[in-house]
């Protein structure tokens, strides 16, 4: 008895026109850094609004992504917000490019004049991307946004999710070795990355 085969959804990676497009629009946007984080690390949207200061290594332009922020039944069948381990369960080191870890200080930077402002009202969460009183973002809020941003300049049909494609795709048509990339994914497997994005 063989297993149906699961049917992925298409991949709808931005090509250079869009992602040119993307880059421009995004400037000046509350979620720039963010989306721009996302677009150039392939993180995943739980992954890269689950990122903690102390995963950001300044000294050797590295991040550790070891959790996700994710939405789960808590007490009473209360939903909330918290941080749980990656969809793997495995914590993978990458090494983004150098303008990434510039675009995570101006973040820092931006995050200590918030905190200065709220005073004791400032929650002290230890994430990356946050709103101006600390607290986590809504990622259906992120989502929205991007879905707002996208259909502005011509492309309705992009998702969040595609920022990671489009990466995957840039890193293996730029020549890096499939290793690095399945790696830089928190893929399983380097196959799978092939057989994701190989055509």
């Amino acid at each position: 008895c063989t297993l149906p085969r699961v049917e992925r959804k298409e991949l709808k990676p931005l090509d250079d026109d869009a992602i040119r497009r993307f880059l421009e629009a995004v400037e000046g946007h509350p979620f720039e850094a963010l989306y721009l984080v996302t677009l150039f690390t392939g993180m995943r949207q739980g992954e890269v609004l689950g990122l903690t200061w102390d995963c950001v290594d300044f000294e050797n332009g590295s991040l550790l992504i070891s959790k996700q922020l994710q939405y789960i039944t808590g007490e009473n069948n209360h939903r909330v917000y918290q941080l749980a381990p990656t969809k793997n369960g495995k914590l993978r080191k990458i090494v983004p490019a150098d303008f990434v870890m510039v675009l995570l200080r101006q973040q820092w930077s931006r995050q200590a004049e918030w905190r200065l402002r709220a005073g004791p009202a400032w929650e002290d969460s230890g994430l990356v991307f946050t709103n101006e009183l600390g607290g986590h973002l809504a990622p259906f809020t992120v989502y929205k946004k991007f879905k707002k941003l996208v259909k502005e300049i011509g492309m309705p049909e992009s998702r969040f999710h595609d920022l990671r494609h489009s990466y995957a795709v840039a890193a293996i048509r730029s020549g890096d070795d499939i290793k690095t990339v399945q790696g830089n994914l928190g893929h399983a497997t380097a196959a799978f990355t092939l057989d994701v994005y190989g055509h």
